[in-house]
């Protein structure tokens, strides 16, 4: 985009200066002494009008462009690596907490577990020890019951 009038007529001038010593270049066979004059000649032309400046403002302006273009780039690549950096950190710090949260919980579940392990059993031998003694209260009116009925007939 051209910033006032004079770069942008000067602009067009050179333009039309590099395409049509393009076209007396086609025509020109290299070697031949017609066509060193007729370079002389259009760089002559290119120097005499003072344009020279102006190809040396664009190359300038260019250049600099691709400085701007550099820096964004490698700001870009910079701000990418801490991005990484610090996700990884991130992550890291994460996986740290869930990995003490469930080591936590696991060492929670697993006294809680001997604990129910442990009532357990103490709950099941006082169970055990109840029905031998209901057993051995009742064995022996069992006994007599089932002799009673054994030796009993009945025509």
């Amino acid at each position: 985009m051209c910033m006032n009038m004079s770069t942008c007529s000067k602009t067009l001038h050179h333009q039309n200066l590099i395409s049509s010593s393009l076209s007396l270049q086609s025509l020109a066979k290299p070697g031949s002494l017609r066509f060193f004059f007729k370079q002389k000649k259009e760089v002559g032309k290119m120097e005499a009008s003072g344009n020279h400046g102006g190809i040396q403002q664009l190359l300038a302006a260019e250049q600099e462009a691709q400085q701007i273009v550099n820096a964004a780039r490698t700001a870009k690549m910079a701000r990418l690596k801490q991005a990484k950096e610090e996700a990884e950190t991130e992550i890291a710090e994460h996986k740290t907490s869930t990995e003490h949260g469930f080591q936590r919980k696991l060492e929670e579940t697993s006294g809680d577990s001997g604990a129910n392990v442990k009532r357990l059993e103490q709950e099941t031998d006082e169970k055990i020890e109840q029905l031998k003694n209901e057993a051995s209260r009742i064995s022996r009116d069992v006994v007599d019951m089932l002799l009673k009925h054994v030796t009993t007939v009945n025509n």
